[in-house]
């Protein structure tokens, strides 16, 4: 069952980047593919690390990956992608050769590494493909204020919420579906304690807010959920 289109912008972002690819011209699109090498990732799989040397940008082609911040004693998870969408974008600009994140999947992904120095080439001479991704980096900088009012300005109930309407209506487009992510998953997004998760989400489950059955949730009361969320 899909449902409707509600604001949230706070595990991921909503916009897919292949439209920005149309702006390219076919030279353009012959370039980039020639300078672009698909790699398959499993599970569990770290795509890029933190401080290391960028050489590219991340097309994720197929699969879930998460965007996270390293840090002692826990991570902090940015955002969740999904299939086409592109990771690495802050590393184009000129004086930041390396990751400013880390990037690690949640399930088997196709990911096409593309040329960071042909990426760049070809921003310098298209205005319009430049614009395409000029609007990604800004949407990508609305989802981290999100992000950060969701964990600096929310109770714990409202940050589940907040995660789990963002997971029903951007990631998996769906009231029912299969989480990728583990409680400790969970924990790292909604800055909380893996046992604070576990507590929330049972008593979401006891007001039938939402349906568990091990891996599968299912949102039953989306307006309620979305209150929590809300005023959390």
């Amino acid at each position: 069952m899909l449902i409707n289109n509600y604001s949230i912008n706070n595990c991921t972002v909503d916009t897919y980047c292949m439209a920005s690819f149309d702006a390219l011209s076919a030279q353009e699109k012959e370039l980039m593919e020639k300078s672009s090498l698909d790699v398959h990732y499993k599970k569990g799989d770290i795509v890029c690390k933190q401080g290391s040397f960028a050489s590219h940008i991340m097309l994720l082609k197929k699969g879930l990956v998460k965007v996270y911040l390293e840090g002692r004693p826990k991570n902090l998870i940015l955002k969740i992608v999904s299939e086409n969408q592109l990771i690495g974008l802050p590393s184009l600009f000129d004086g930041n050769n390396t990751f400013v994140y880390s990037v690690a999947t949640y399930t088997d992904v196709d990911v096409s590494l593309i040329d960071i120095n042909v990426f760049k080439q070809i921003l310098r001479k298209n205005a319009d493909f430049t614009t395409e991704i000029i609007n990604i980096l800004n949407e990508n900088s609305v989802q981290t204020y999100s992000r950060f009012f969701c964990l600096t300005r929310k109770q714990l109930h409202g940050r589940i919420a907040d995660i789990i309407l963002c997971l029903s209506q951007r990631i998996f487009k769906r009231l029912q579906f299969e989480l990728s992510l583990s409680r400790n998953d969970l924990a790292e997004l909604t800055g909380m304690s893996t046992e604070s998760v576990i507590r929330i989400l049972k008593e979401f489950k006891d007001d039938k807010l939402i349906e568990l059955s091990g891996k599968n949730i299912e949102v039953v009361d989306f307006e309620r959920l979305k209150k929590i969320s809300d005023f959390g």
